[in-house]
This record gives C-alpha cells, structure tokens and sequence, in this order.
C-alpha cells in the first residue's frame, strides 16, 4: 500500500470539525503558557488534546480498516494492507 494514495475520507467533515477543535485547544495551551499559569491546568489541556488525538486516530483507523483494509482483501493484497496496518498501529501505541 503506498502512502502517497488518495482516498476519499467517508466522514471528512466530522474529522475537520474534531481537528478544527483541538486545533484550537492547543493555541489555548500555547495561551496559557504564555501567560504563566498553573502547570497541573496545562497539564490537564494537553491531556484533553492528546485524548481528542486518540479519538480522530481511532476513527481513521476504523474508516481504514472497513475501506481499504476490506477493498485490499478483495484484490488479494490484505497481507500488505494488514501488515501496512499493523506498522502504523505499533507506531501509535509507542
């Protein structure tokens, strides 16, 4: 499977919409660090983003799995997509 393949996201909007949000999450944490204030509240922000991150990770997963994955196995070439899957999962648990 190559990387540089274009596909069409099924829920596109709904993973702008989530990206816009902790897009905005972390200008607020950049906001908050610049104007000093307390650690455990940035800390608690971060964590907000990297759980809003997991969430956006976990829905293309799902959408990569039901399309390509499946499409893949169609034509033969799942262990390449699995494998390919595998890859990005093990650098996302790290």
């Amino acid at each position: 499977m190559e990387s540089t393949k274009s596909t069409v996201q099924p829920n596109k909007q709904q993973l702008q919409n989530r990206l816009k949000r902790i897009e905005g999450q972390v200008r607020g944490i950049h906001n908050m660090v610049e104007e000093d204030r307390y650690c455990v509240d940035i800390l608690n922000q971060i964590a907000a983003v990297q759980s809003a991150m997991n969430k956006v990770s976990l829905a293309l997963l799902e959408d990569h799995s039901h399309h390509c994955v499946a499409n893949a196995i169609k034509e033969n070439k799942g262990e390449e997509a699995i494998d390919e899957l595998m890859a990005v999962m093990q650098k996302m648990i790290k």
